[in-house]
């Protein structure tokens, strides 16, 4: 029953895609839109070989792959210290969550000139800027889930005179292992959102984000297609690495039943 109902989700969630696919080819091979401007699978298909085998398209991805875990980790790292220390510390809520609140307004974008005067065009400022986009859900997530701790656990914390690091141990992070799990989700995917941006708009450099601009400069879009359809993919495969991992963090709650 279960497996009957997991292909019929399939069956309705690759619907869509292959009629998408369709229109995309009949468009293409009669006319109705440029070829130039939307190329035929086929010649997708073929720039895509090409570029797995002449131009290693894999490694490029390695690149890529390569920036989104390095920034994803030291963001994840650094929320959750930082959210740790808002929650836990009633000083440093009063005097940094204004300023984180105010700060967490601007747009991702809008940091990239001041990265780039920091820390450069290379691959430091490219880590940086996807650290940035998964601290920010991870610290609000964490924090949120900190501060919702079930207060007879504190009463009983209290009575049993737990100091600050046995109470965030024993008490606050498992209260908010939920929320946690829900920022590295939303992190792992804002981090490879802002790993395609980092390669776009900083300096270019090996990765897919690479790949896709030479394709813009050489009015190439078959080759612009290909990095598109990658790019979707990788995310696509990231958010079910998030999912997954949320269920693994979150194996320990009971299932619910229906």
């Amino acid at each position: 029953m279960a497996s009957a109902s997991r292909f019929v989700r399939f069956r309705r969630g690759i619907a869509l895609p292959i009629l998408r696919f369709v229109a995309w080819e009949v468009s293409s091979r009669t006319g109705l839109v440029d070829a130039r401007f939307l190329p035929s699978l086929e010649d997708v298909a073929a720039t895509a070989k090409s570029e797995l085998i002449d131009n290693d398209l894999i490694g490029e991805l390695g690149f890529s792959l390569m920036r989104n875990i390095a920034g994803f980790l030291i963001g994840c790292v650094l929320g959750v210290g930082f959210a740790s220390v808002l929650a836990l510390s009633r000083i440093a809520d009063r005097l940094l969550m204004p300023t984180f609140n105010g700060l967490k307004q601007i747009s991702l974008l809008a940091w990239i000139p001041l990265i780039s005067v920091w820390f450069g065009f290379g691959e430091q400022a490219k880590i940086v800027f996807v650290a940035l986009a998964a601290f920010i859900p991870i610290v609000l997530n964490t924090y949120d889930g900190m501060r919702q701790a079930p207060p007879d656990l504190l009463e009983v914390a209290r009575a049993l005179k737990f100091n600050a690091r046995q109470k965030a141990l024993r008490i606050y992070i498992p209260a908010a292992m939920p929320s946690i799990a829900t920022g590295v989700h939303l992190g792992l995917i804002y981090a490879w959102l802002a790993t395609v941006g980092a390669e776009y708009f900083l300096a270019v450099g090996p990765g897919v984000g690479g790949l896709v601009i030479a394709g813009r400069e050489r009015f190439d879009m078959a080759l612009v297609m290909v990095g598109v359809l990658v790019l979707g993919l990788v995310g696509f495969t990231l958010n079910r690495l998030a999912y997954a991992l949320e269920a693994y963090l979150l194996r320990w709650r009971p299932k619910q039943t229906a």
